[in-house]
């Protein structure tokens, strides 16, 4: 069913429905997002960045707040939250859709914290550069996006991320093969989580790995140990 999820009357239905139809909710992909205002930040308009932050941000805070008591009731539940570009670095002409996914991340690792007594994960991954109606954003924003550009009509050309490779990741988030992953920034394309087993993801499960931290010697000597 059609659902704006910046409205939360409509995530209420929509959940309502479904609840309806099958009794409960085992999964939630938090997948909505759009990326303008595209351009430098003293150009943008507020009200483009409202939206920007209402999708991306509070689309996924109206979603968890209407499947959790579920979820939490049924001690059981898989939560999949799409990041993207600008999470984990600066993103020049982009700062309220990288801003608003870098936040989705922390929300990713706060809400795994949560969530971990009640044997719920909660997860974020990024897709790559997946050739979506965003890449549509970007050709049409013109120079407004910047370096982005050149690489976004490349992208047109010969084409991007599979899409395929992003919707395999939800899967394995999604299923019995991730139990026990959660608070994790997963990139489809390049972390290699196709070879994850038990064993690693009991490793991960008490390491800062895939998680978002500031650089300096407290965080990266714990890393530098896991290495060894």
């Amino acid at each position: 069913m059609v659902a704006d999820v910046v409205q939360r009357s409509d995530v209420q239905q929509a959940v309502a429905a479904g609840l309806a139809r099958f009794g409960h909710v085992d999964i939630l992909v938090n997948n909505a997002g759009v990326q303008p205002p595209i351009g430098t930040l003293v150009d943008n308009d507020p009200q483009q960045c409202e939206q920007a932050i209402a999708v991306n941000l509070l689309g996924p805070f109206h979603c968890l707040q209407a499947v959790l008591p579920g979820m939490i009731e049924r001690r059981q539940g898989k939560i999949i939250n799409l990041s993207g570009g600008g999470a984990t670095g600066p993103r020049p002409n982009f700062s309220a859709y990288a801003a608003s996914k870098a936040a989705v991340v922390r929300l990713t690792e706060t809400l795994a914290e949560e969530l971990r007594p009640h044997n719920i994960q909660v997860n974020a991954i990024a897709p790559g550069a997946v050739n979506t109606q965003m890449l549509d954003e970007v050709l049409a924003a013109g120079e407004a996006a910047g370096r982005e550009l050149a690489d976004a009509r490349q992208r047109a050309v010969r084409g991007g991320t599979p899409a395929e490779l992003a919707a395999a990741l939800v899967v394995f988030l999604a299923s019995d093969a991730a139990d026990g992953l959660t608070g994790k920034l997963i990139s489809a394309p390049h972390d290699g989580w196709q070879t994850w087993d038990a064993g690693r993801i009991a490793a991960l499960s008490g390491s800062p790995w895939y998680t978002l931290r500031r650089l300096d010697p407290h965080t990266v000597h714990p890393l530098l140990e896991d290495l060894s």
